[in-house]
């Protein structure tokens, strides 16, 4: 049986405050692999005054100005502006939006501001953790909003759909063990809801988790079928692949189709030198 997600991630998205501590700022940057846009937090304990901001987005100054004044209309400052990775489509006005806000930009990867798993972030009573989730790209976290029970994952879990292992900087083995990580949080009641980078909010963490690790099992079982049918003696391997198993994508999205088939090229040890 093909996984299917779970119907809630169905619904229209715009943004919006969705839990007590974190508000979506939506960009408007709408695309094939960027979805409604890419959705940029806003975290903020209720009643406090410090504010940490999660992806700023596209350099676009009418997004950041947007971002800026749902933080004034609380009446608060940004504290931390600090990254999920390091692609464009969240990252690219970190360094304008860092210079508007007085604040450092923090990723992994970024200097002597560098993340690392397990690292607490706190911008006045607010408390967010570090989890590193590579495999979408080699400097992917996502972010652990103990009060709220979410977890913010850039792009390591979408709100629709499912995304790329961006290879050669994705590797699917590491994303394979960060969706385990990730299972294992929601397992155990500490993560029930998922703020993904694009799309809607998901707040049934266990079951969007459980569909994108059966999905991915599907996929590389049948990429092992593709080689065994012919794509193995195809003079382009990725394209013999593509024809094969992504026949049913949107042309749209074949550039990303090609980089997670090599990534699971890559991780079947049949991806050519």
């Amino acid at each position: 049986m093909t996984a299917q997600p779970p119907p809630s991630v169905l619904a229209p998205w715009a943004g919006g405050q969705v839990t007590p501590r974190a508000h979506c700022v939506l960009a408007p940057n709408p695309g094939p692999m960027t979805l409604d846009g890419t959705n940029t937090w806003v975290l903020l304990e209720p009643g406090g005054t410090q504010a940490i901001v999660i992806d700023p987005g596209p350099a676009d100054e009418g997004h950041l100005a947007a971002v800026c004044r749902v933080v004034a209309d609380a009446g608060a400052r940004v504290t931390e502006t600090i990254l999920t990775h390091g692609h464009d489509d969240h990252a690219e006005a970190a360094p304008r939006f860092a210079e508007l806000t007085g604040t450092r930009v923090r990723a992994v990867g970024r200097g002597h501001d560098d993340l690392s798993d397990g690292d607490v972030l706190r911008a006045g009573d607010l408390e967010v953790r570090v989890v590193a989730t590579p495999g979408h790209t080699s400097d992917s976290i996502s972010f652990a909003l103990p009060a709220d029970s979410a977890l913010l994952t850039g792009d390591t879990v979408l709100g629709r759909g499912t995304t790329v292992v961006a290879h050669p900087d994705g590797e699917l083995a590491a994303y394979l063990d960060s969706l385990a990580a990730i299972a294992a949080l929601t397992g155990g009641g500490t993560v029930t809801t998922i703020l993904p980078g694009h799309g809607p909010t998901i707040p049934d963490a266990a079951a969007m988790v459980a569909f994108y690790r059966i999905h991915r099992d599907e996929r590389i079982e049948q990429v092992r079928q593709a080689l065994a049918d012919g794509a193995a003696a195809e003079a382009d391997v990725v394209e013999g692949v593509l024809r094969r198993v992504y026949a049913e994508v949107p042309v749209s999205v074949w550039p990303a189709a090609r980089m997670s088939i090599r990534a699971q090229l890559a991780f079947l040890g049949a991806l050519p030198a």
